[in-house]
């Protein structure tokens, strides 16, 4: 094998996607939750009211609702998981001040239980603890990497957007399609963007596409059955 393949090769080896999970997840939440909900909403308004002003009312609304909701909801989620982390950060700080000595055999101990020697495990431990003291105990006691800590406000933005996102496709197609297509040209644009979610959050996280795809679009049409069957047995009670 020639070098430059050699070191194609590594470099495909080592293109690792963990780093991508916390913002992925909160787009693909927000992705799915937007375009999902929204049309949902809408279908089950236009089952009790075909009106395209109706329809379309609940549609912003529903965006509007959503993001916000979606925002408010990642931000205290991921604050709370930050205020845990900063806590653990802390009591490790104490401890590194007022027992370094036992820190330092802890973290021979978790080195010799992966297999290393304990003359060996003391001596990586030792070398190790003349940098970065809490990282090294935050990363090997807590599983914590300080350079990575949650990121609310992050997670917040990428909801709000993704969910926003999500939630424009049923709403122009509501916006474009005429009253006798509105019904099933809503049902496929929601159908091609749950298929299309499924690939990107698939391609994006390095999982089989198949699976994520049967993933979103099952659970989304099913949400857009209910919500039909719903709004007939409301419209026609009202």
């Amino acid at each position: 094998m020639r070098r430059g393949t050699q070191h194609q090769h590594h470099a495909f080896q080592e293109r690792h996607l963990a780093w991508r999970a916390p913002w992925l997840r909160a787009a693909v939440l927000g992705a799915n939750d937007g375009l999902v909900s929204t049309a949902a909403l809408m279908v089950g308004v236009a089952a009790a009211d075909s009106a395209r002003t109706p329809v379309l009312v609940a549609g912003f609304a529903g965006l509007a609702a959503g993001a916000m909701s979606m925002a408010a909801g990642e931000y205290v989620s991921v604050s709370t998981q930050r205020d845990s982390e900063l806590a653990d950060l802390d009591k490790e700080r104490m401890e590194l001040f007022l027992e370094p000595s036992e820190e330092l055999d802890e973290i021979a101990r978790i080195f010799q239980g992966r297999g290393l020697t304990p003359e060996l495990a003391r001596q990586v431990a030792e070398q190790l603890s003349e940098g970065d003291q809490l990282e090294l105990h935050a990363r090997e006691e807590l599983g914590i990497d300080v350079a990575q800590l949650a990121r609310p406000v992050q997670a917040a933005l990428v909801s709000a957007a993704s969910f926003t996102g999500g939630a424009l496709v049923p709403i122009v197609v509501a916006l474009v399609a005429t009253s006798h297509a509105r019904f099933v040209a809503t049902v496929a644009a929601t159908t091609i963007g749950l298929v299309a979610l499924g690939l990107g959050g698939a391609r994006l996280g390095g999982a089989r596409p198949s699976r994520a795809v049967a993933r979103v679009v099952v659970g989304g049409l099913a949400a857009l059955a209910v919500s039909l069957g719903i709004g007939h047995v409301v419209g026609q009670a009202l």
